[in-house]
């Protein structure tokens, strides 16, 4: 390649990898040699110099199976391959065994680091196999506090949704949430109490047994029409609750928003942009979760990371429908 291109072997390998003193027109012209020549760099040869394999694992639960998901990866992918890394996904379906197994690959392949990412914000127990590698958690906290992790700000989500409906003149506002606490419930929670206090408000929380579906969702509403009709405006923990909702608004004969405006969190299209009216939502940072996580897990990588908070908590968007108007008159 040096001789085809009429450079020096050293020129070369620099002008490949983008480093030492190369003008930009020789580095144009030995890639384009390197291409007609159908040069290939050998990874395994790369990493016995660098001491680096450049691959990255990317370990989930069941967030390959989640909508959610492919926002992750997505943003993972590409700040992955804007560093020249390359990106290994595997899922264990919740299986520990299977999961253990799956990060002793990883390992064996030498990987770089690894993402070690939740289906849902929880306190997670990290194998201990990955003590001794950079390893970076995504929507998860390490119990044992030994691991960074990124996570969305589930406080802000409570105080933003609940601020628009204030804002929108409510005055009467109720949360319908779990009753299983969780990382997402209680700051949900704590930002809708916290909001509503410095407002001067007050507004019942309705916790309910269940998962986060629909089904909860019409219990709680069923509830909350029952013990508090004078209610003019709900933040649900999700938009599956938030549907459950709607079922039950419309059965009690309830006009969205003219009489109750609904506001959800998650913004999982097919509920949130399938439901009449369009249900205003609170969107999660998937996609930049996924991207600094690899950001992150590189700096860590090369030792630039050390002024990096621990737990990074992401701001989430709201995203304005149709179903917040303001109250009925009196």
């Amino acid at each position: 390649m040096a001789r085809q291109a009429g450079v020096s072997v050293t020129t070369v390998s620099h002008a490949l990898n983008d480093r030492g003193q190369v003008s930009a027109a020789t580095r144009e012209h030995v890639k384009r040699i390197a291409g007609e020549l159908g040069y290939a760099p050998n990874r395994i040869a790369s990493a016995l110099r660098s001491q680096r394999s450049r691959l990255i694992g990317f370990v989930s639960d069941e967030i390959a199976a989640t909508p959610f998901s492919g926002r992750v990866i997505t943003g993972a992918q590409d700040a992955a391959s804007e560093l020249g890394l390359m990106l290994m996904v595997v899922d264990s379906a919740r299986d520990d065994g299977l999961e253990e197994r799956q990060i002793e690959t990883l390992l064996a392949q030498q990987v770089d680091g690894v993402v070690y990412a939740r289906m849902f914000h929880q306190l997670a127990d990290v194998p201990a196999t990955l003590g001794a590698h950079p390893t970076m958690l995504v929507d998860a906290v390490d119990r044992a506090g030994a691991q960074p992790s990124i996570v969305p700000d589930e406080v802000q989500i409570g105080r933003i949704a609940t601020e628009h409906l204030i804002e929108a003149g409510h005055r009467q506002i109720a949360h319908l949430t779990l009753e299983q606490p969780g990382m997402a419930r209680d700051g949900r929670e704590a930002g809708f109490l916290a909001t509503m206090r410095e407002c001067g408000l007050t507004g019942p929380v309705i916790r309910v047994p269940g998962i986060g579906d629909a089904v909860a969702g019409r219990r709680a509403a069923t509830e909350l029409l029952r013990r508090h009709p004078q209610i003019t405006a709900v933040l649900c923990f999700n938009d599956q609750m938030a549907m459950g909702v709607y079922q039950v608004a419309q059965a009690a004969g309830l006009r969205i928003p003219q009489q109750l405006s609904v506001v959800g969190v998650d913004d999982f299209w097919p509920i949130s942009e399938g439901l009449d009216p369009v249900l205003t939502t609170v969107a999660l940072p998937h996609y930049a979760m996924g991207r600094l996580a690899i950001t992150r897990l590189e700096a860590l990588i090369t030792g630039q990371a050390d002024a990096a908070p621990r737990e990074a908590r992401l701001a989430c968007e709201l995203v304005r429908r149709a179903s917040v108007t303001a109250p009925p008159a009196p």
